[in-house]
């Protein structure tokens, strides 16, 4: 078909799928950061107690083919391509491909929600670089227009919903009125939450969800902090809030991962284990709710902003690579 865009460019974080990738992609994730080898050996063996498989691939890969499917559903059949900021498949590599397949015009999803420099800038920043070898390998890359703002959007915010529904029932009925939600996303250094909506779009897509879930008693939290420990970061931390709030008195708790678009090792080890274990010694009852992966009602929300791009430039391509706020 005819159009202003030939095709979709989902743009993720990456994870290693095996034992031998777990130490290269943290290099891949650390470079021009200075952590101590210790820090990088406790994250290592995070990976390494799912196998070293980060579910985040295979997860991103079926948002991207139902992604497919919902636009060709909608009558704008794009075919749609994944390229990882940190390892295979590498954004240079998914882009190449595209490029000899014909593709010169990609509406460019990124998987974070909320807007950050490692969330947003940070991305557009490795597709980039990845335009600037590859013109310089004589290729002509394809160019990246970017969908906006996603973190409102009904689908995603009901995808959240759905599954903190689902997690809890999963609490004793005694225990579901009383229980909080609450929210957790990656925390950040201060210095760049100053600089970025971050803060304001959680509290946004947090305030939806909890309304929609008739839910007044919420809170929001951050998890897998890095970096030096005396730099500040966003606070508090799940598990130091979960013990603060069980001493004033919170009879259950439902973890919601708000900040996170797949149940990857982030989630799977800092939540199912590091906070869940804790509110087991501290006698809190939790459950952890599901991240939206490819909930259907979140591939909506995906086909959504996609569409608002192909339409706006329905009439005439973008004249050069657009780049949208950050």
């Amino acid at each position: 078909m005819t159009g202003p865009f030939d095709a979709v460019l989902l743009i993720a974080f990456g994870g290693p799928q095996g034992p031998a990738d777990v130490r290269p992609f943290l290099g891949n994730v650390l470079r021009g950061r200075r952590v101590a080898p210790e820090r990088v050996e406790e994250v290592a063996h995070h990976y390494e107690r799912f196998g070293g498989v980060s579910p985040l691939t295979d997860l991103t890969i079926a948002q991207a083919r139902a992604l497919e499917a919902a636009l060709v559903a909608r009558d704008v059949p794009l075919p749609v391509r994944v390229g990882m900021r940190n390892w295979h498949p590498f954004l240079k590599d998914t882009m190449a491909e595209m490029t000899r397949a014909g593709l010169r015009r990609a509406i460019g999803f990124l998987a974070a929600a909320q807007r950050s420099y490692s969330g947003c800038l940070q991305y557009r920043e490795n597709v980039d670089e990845a335009r600037a070898l590859l013109h310089a390998e004589g290729t002509a890359p394809v160019e990246v227009t970017y969908v906006g703002d996603w973190h409102e959007r009904p689908g995603f915010i009901d995808a959240v919903t759905a599954n903190t529904r689902e997690a809890l029932d999963r609490l004793p009925h005694e225990l579901r009125d009383a229980a909080r939600i609450v929210f957790t996303a990656h925390s950040i250094p201060l210095s760049m939450a100053e600089r970025y909506p971050y803060r304001e779009q959680l509290d946004a897509s947090a305030r939806l969800a909890a309304a929609a879930l008739g839910r007044d008693d919420w809170a929001i939290v951050y998890q897998s902090r890095s970096g030096r420990p005396g730099d500040p970061w966003l606070e508090p931390d799940v598990r130091d809030y979960l013990r603060a709030e069980r001493a004033r008195g919170l009879r259950a708790v439902v973890l919601c991962p708000l900040g996170f678009l797949c149940d990857h090792v982030e989630v799977l080890y800092d939540l199912d284990v590091e906070a869940i274990d804790t509110a087991r010694e501290i006698g809190l009852p939790a459950v952890r709710a599901a991240a939206v992966n490819a909930h259907p009602r979140f591939i909506a929300a995906m086909a959504d902003a996609v569409l608002d791009v192909w339409y706006r430039y329905r009439s005439g391509r973008p004249l050069t690579l657009t780049r949208a706020k950050c």
